[in-house]
């Protein structure tokens, strides 16, 4: 019976087979054996060489279940390569873990339902882990996730939306040697291998938190009573220059998912943009229409700093009781196209911290994605802006 084991190979090399063979060898030389999951990343920059990349790495590698998908910059290790062609592969040995993959599709019903066909694999949810890869030109997650949490109370969820693509068809997901370009794949993970969650959404909450008191849809209409646009205002008033700068930059808003708590951490909070004021209805418009009334919301702003501090501040409360054997541990990141060194002006800042926290031997591998999946308050969101991590390591 194999041991546990994680390991992670990259290559930058513009020609495919190249990559290829690069990371597959140092990949299977690390993991003394063939993986039972490989999960790899890939830009689109290898283009006609795509189509059958799964099924050359699976045979390559003799990977029981493999599944991957396309990203407009990669990471591997401590390192993340933006805008340059890169193939990350990311293996695992799992003993006493089952492994599986299922495409999913969303198709139009009657009424504009939409109706998803196929479910993730899982026989024991309390031993269950779900990793989800989906399009989103053709798969609505936003939609999705709440069904899939309802189904699946309890199971930790946790992934990305592929990008690269610029519309329909163009971004790409492997399911073994299949090659598909519509949908999500859904990675079940089940038995003796623990998938945990980590989600930094980068804000830091200013003012104070606020109950709304009327709302309609995605429109607050007032807040602790007041207009909402004039309880902005006051709220604004009242922040340092640096915060007001940073507020008409991108304000943002947090939602507690929590009703019954008072006091809020960031990550207590599911941060949506704040879309707008409506001056003569005295509306403030968020980009979510979960609002209801008594929850508590405050507003948000979002800079390096606070993002580069929230996740360092995550990844240190991880790193205690963390200590798994070297090779023993990994990663799958899957981090905003809005981060990187367009945010921090530095590189590897998302893959650096995790390493730098949990270890140089943490197997890590992941993508910039179009949008990051993973809890908040106990529940499953699609999230923009956001670094979003699912850690594997073995059970307790």
């Amino acid at each position: 019976m194999s041991e546990l084991r994680f390991s992670d190979a990259i290559s930058t090399d513009s020609e495919a087979r190249v990559a290829e063979q690069q990371t597959v060898d140092a990949l299977l030389a690390s993991l003394e054996g063939p993986p039972d999951l490989l999960v790899f990343f890939c830009t689109h920059h290898y283009a006609a060489a795509l189509e059958g990349l799964g099924a050359r790495l699976q045979a390559a590698t003799g990977a029981r279940v493999l599944a991957g998908c396309t990203g407009f910059s990669i990471a591997g290790g401590s390192k993340e390569v933006e805008g340059q062609p890169c193939l990350t592969l990311w293996g695992a040995r799992l003993p006493g873990t089952d492994v599986h993959v299922e495409h999913l599709t969303a198709q139009s019903g009657e009424g504009g339902a939409i109706k998803f066909v196929g479910a993730p694999h899982v026989d024991h949810a309390h031993r269950a882990g779900v990793i989800l890869l989906a399009d989103p030109f053709t798969f609505p997650a936003h939609v999705y996730l709440p069904e899939l949490a309802e189904e699946m109370s309890g199971v930790p969820i946790v992934g990305g939306m592929a990008s690269g693509g610029q519309g329909p068809r163009q971004n790409l997901l492997w399911r073994g040697g299949e090659c598909l370009d519509h949908g999500a794949l859904a990675i079940t993970i089940e038995g003796d291998v623990a998938l945990e969650t980590l989600v930094s959404q980068g804000c830091r909450p200013v003012g104070e938190p606020l109950v709304v008191t009327a709302c309609s849809g995605p429109m607050i209409e007032k807040l602790r009573g007041l207009r909402a646009d004039k309880a902005l205002f006051e709220v604004l008033g009242d922040l340092p220059d640096r915060d007001k700068e940073l507020f008409k930059r991108g304000a943002h808003i947090g939602m507690a998912i929590d009703p019954t708590r008072s006091q809020f951490g960031a990550e207590d909070l599911l941060v949506r943009n704040l879309r707008g004021i409506d001056p003569q209805k005295g509306v403030v418009v968020v980009g979510d229409d979960s609002l209801r009334v008594g929850m508590t919301v405050q507003f948000m702003v979002r800079d390096a700093a606070s993002a580069s501090d929230e996740l360092g501040r995550l990844l240190a409360e991880r790193a205690s009781g963390w200590d798994p054997p070297p090779g023993g541990a990994g990663a799958l990141l899957f981090t905003c196209g809005g981060r990187g060194k367009h945010l921090f002006r530095t590189p590897n800042h998302d893959a650096g911290a995790i390493q730098e926290h949990l270890g140089p031997d943490l197997a890590l591998a992941g993508f910039f994605a179009a949008g990051e999946i993973g809890p908040v308050g106990g529940q499953t969101f699609l999230h923009g802006f956001t670094a979003s991590v699912g850690l594997l390591r073995a059970r307790a």
